[in-house]
């Protein structure tokens, strides 16, 4: 039985989203084990009025709740039993196999920080989102984990990012490409300089294609986007930002001037939005990290809580943990 501690109190709509992602989670799986991890009495309430679970959904008791505007570590410092550092407490002590959070995603990843939870030869753990391009889709890590990272740091998340690339996303020979402001030898500031010295030079040289501009992300040009989690960040709100306004200005202008077949447009539309929203992903994975985490949008639905629970066990069915510590082991730039 896979062990996943969700926090059910994170997100902008908790718990009922959580309570019932993980009763539609269990019902797809036979091999889920749910621990619903908060208020205890508030959760005990809402599971029974759900229908309890089947048995293979449980409440754990936690204290408090980080607020998405709070600053994770003075949140994590007053309530060192909110339900995302029990979580992460579970996952420490071996009672769960992962960690699963739509909450503030600064204190997922300073709680999972200070468990020092990481696989063996990882320095810091990264944060990788699915995103589409022209091409298909591509892997960019790192979103917010890591904002000071160092170029041994960056090639860790060509490793980790290539692995799940391949295991996840079917892509048989990722190319790795290094977020830049250019593409040309020499862009950037001595971060990226040097990170792109290292690839070039590392056993991922093969599949390294180089300096990618940000309009490369979206034109396919690597299958691996690699950069620090300041950049990251921003280049992953900027992406959603734009596609909800590319969906309703031109869905929009589209639809006004149609005359005919209005339905069928509104149709298409609505799939095209369907095909690439977040909740169809579930989250995004915390890579490095000795167990699974997955972290959700804020405004998860249950639809995406389901699909994270179900992402954490992907991870552990494709063994992505063992092949990082292998690669890792094996690499000339491998921890000290």
């Amino acid at each position: 039985m896979f062990r996943i501690a969700l926090d059910a109190m994170g997100g902008d709509h908790a718990p009922d989203p959580n309570v019932q992602g993980a009763i539609e989670a269990i019902a797809q799986s036979e091999e889920l084990h749910v621990t619903l991890v908060g208020d205890q009495e508030l959760l005990e309430s809402k599971l029974a009025e759900a229908g309890g679970g089947d048995g293979r959904i449980t409440v754990a008791a936690a204290d408090g709740v980080v607020g998405m505007h709070e600053k994770p570590t003075v949140a994590l410092r007053a309530k060192p039993n909110c339900s995302i550092a029990r979580c992460w407490q579970m996952m420490a002590a071996r009672e769960a196999d992962a960690v699963v959070s739509a909450g503030n995603t600064g204190a997922v990843v300073a709680a999972g920080l200070r468990t020092r939870l990481f696989l063996k030869g990882v320095k810091r753990p990264g944060i990788a989102v699915t995103l589409p391009n022209l091409k298909g889709k591509s892997v960019l890590i790192d979103v917010g984990a890591n904002p000071a990272a160092q170029p041994r740091h960056l090639f860790q998340y060509a490793v980790m990012g290539s692995i799940y690339a391949r295991e996840i996303l079917g892509i048989e020979s990722p190319r790795i490409g290094l977020m830049n402001i250019g593409s040309e030898e020499g862009k950037g500031n001595e971060l990226y300089r040097d990170t792109h010295t290292h690839l070039s030079n590392s056993p991922l040289k093969d599949s390294y294609v180089g300096n990618v501009e940000g309009r490369g992300l979206y034109q396919g040009d690597a299958d691996v986007l690699i950069c620090e989690g300041f950049v990251g960040n921003v280049v992953l709100k900027v992406s959603e930002g734009m596609a909800e306004f590319m969906m309703k200005t031109v869905g929009g202008a589209i639809m006004g001037a149609l005359d005919v077949e209005r339905d069928k447009a509104g149709q298409v539309l609505h799939e095209l939005t369907q095909k690439y929203r977040y909740q169809e992903s579930g989250g995004a994975p915390l890579l490095g990290i000795d167990g699974s985490c997955i972290i959700c949008h804020g405004s998860s639905d249950s639809h995406s809580v389901r699909n994270a629970l179900k992402m954490a066990f992907e991870l552990k069915a494709h063994h992505i943990n063992s092949q990082i510590v292998d690669h890792l082991a094996t690499a000339a730039i491998a921890a000290e």
